[in-house]
């Protein structure tokens, strides 16, 4: 007979983590980012970004300000929220990427998700601003001017730098699977659905409809305030620790319930880290193998979730038995106190010098004891098994005990 698998907990110390190798090393001085070609592409594309709204900002701005457009104005404060959150993405990119630590033993993708959240509490900020603004100024139609028509020009080369802008930061985000990369991207992209108003307000204008602009800087600030406040939220999600959508659950439940000696699965909890995600599972094994075994199931369980899907680490608790069906077992007495019961019981057999399993399954304990042949006649182990059938009758502790005779080994 094997012994018993105790529950065995297996955390990423136990275990190197297949995206940070490093993990808990000491910081050295030149920086290294976790993921090279992530951290590249990133800062490539976010200073290509960082150029082309500062130029929109202040052409914008400028030529707003004299084309007496408050719309593409507006708009110039958008190009300039977006300058603001390139340089905190330029951030968080850097000191997202740098390895695990002992401070950080998960590493420090979360940075990402904090100036996410971040860059979508000023946008949403800024936008009730800009929208406000744009209503006071209608409530004095009498004071409204026309546009000149350099604002149309200016609106046009927007709508055309943004609309590029997102298609290029779209495709970098997606090749290196960045989370953060993405929200910007699609920042872009409102960015040149907010000029395509701005378009719009100045067309209206030149044609007579003189608030027609302060209505498209109106659009603007609700478009930016939602496309802020959904980033917030998604963040803010993220950082209370959301689990994955159920399809992915399912697909890693299905993961983990393939792998050969895992019997049962429960308590499988998921959270975002990123553009990752952390898994614990309560995996349920053979109650009577060993605990190396045990071990071993664990590690091919979260082997096969690392290797099948986008996940960061996994945590894998092992069961002898499924714990919301069972009784629990911490009220049983440990292995010293059990052995001087059962001794007791027995008439003072000596155990301590045999070896004894025990299972503690289901409330009660299950023993094996194993005594040299050498020193018990096979009608001595009998004798033994029947008083030990006996005192299962009424026993507090145990629900079985069995006696095995081994043999001596060469």
């Amino acid at each position: 007979m094997l012994c018993c698998a105790a529950r065995t907990h297996i955390s990423a110390t136990d275990m190197k983590n297949h995206t940070q190798p490093n993990q808990f090393q000491d910081p050295i001085g030149v920086f290294e980012p976790i993921h090279p070609e992530r951290f590249a592409a990133a800062q490539k594309s976010t200073w290509v970004s960082i150029a082309i709204n500062l130029l929109l900002t202040f052409f914008q701005v400028v030529g707003g300000f004299f084309a007496h457009s408050q719309a593409l104005m507006a708009d110039g404060l958008h190009s300039l929220s977006d300058l603001l959150s390139d340089i905190l993405v330029l951030y968080a990119n850097r000191h997202g990427n740098r390895h695990a630590d002992a401070n950080h033993p998960y590493g420090h993708a979360r940075v990402e998700t904090a100036a996410t959240l971040i860059l979508g509490a000023f946008l949403a900020v800024l936008g009730v601003v800009l929208l406000v603004s744009a209503a006071m100024r209608l409530q004095h139609p009498e004071a409204l001017q026309a546009v000149s028509p350099l604002a149309l020009a200016i609106a046009v080369i927007a709508l055309v730098a943004k609309e590029g802008m997102f298609r290029y930061m779209l495709a970098v985000a997606m090749r290196v699977r960045s989370q953060m990369l993405v929200a910007n991207a699609w920042h872009a992209r409102s960015d040149a659905a907010s000029s395509l108003v701005v378009i719009i307000g100045v067309i209206g204008n030149l044609f007579g409809y003189t608030f027609f602009d302060l209505l498209a800087a109106a659009v603007v600030g609700v478009m930016i305030a939602h496309m802020g406040g959904k980033l917030a939220l998604e963040a803010m999600a993220e950082l209370i620790d959301t689990g994955l959508d159920e399809e992915e659950v399912e697909a890693i439940r299905a993961t983990l319930l393939n792998t050969h000696g895992v019997l049962g699965l429960h308590e499988l909890r998921t959270r975002k880290m990123a553009d990752n995600a952390l898994v614990d599972a309560h995996i349920v094994v053979d109650p009577k193998i060993s605990v190396s075994e045990g071990h071993y199931i664990a590690e091919l369980a979260r082997h096969a979730v690392l290797q099948n899907h986008h996940v960061l680490d996994v945590m894998v608790h092992i069961d002898p038995e499924d714990d919301l069906q069972a009784k629990p077992n911490s009220h049983l007495p440990s292995r010293p106190e059990l052995l001087e019961h059962l001794a007791g019981r027995l008439g003072g057999v000596n155990l301590k010098e045999n070896r004894v399993v025990l299972h503690y399954l289901d409330g009660k304990v299950e023993a094996e004891i194993y005594l040299p042949a050498d020193h018990y006649q096979a009608e001595q182990t009998d004798s033994l098994q029947a008083r030990c059938d006996e005192l299962m009758r009424d026993d507090e502790f145990f629900r079985s005990i069995h006696i095995h005779r081994k043999l001596a080994q060469n």
